[in-house]
């Protein structure tokens, strides 16, 4: 059973650090989180791709 996996972009740089597999399935949002960038080297928002 393969999911769909999204990315996590960091909202400074872009960059597309993290990825995850979306467990709900009616969710209309896009899950923001604060993590770590190791681009930018501080933690800062990182938002839900594609």
């Amino acid at each position: 059973m393969a999911g769909k996996n999204a990315a996590l972009a960091c909202t400074i740089c872009g960059s597309r650090n993290y990825t995850i597999t979306p467990t709900e399935k009616g969710r209309t949002t896009r899950l923001e989180v604060k993590k770590f960038c190791r681009y930018c080297g501080t933690h800062t928002l990182h938002k839900e791709t594609k």
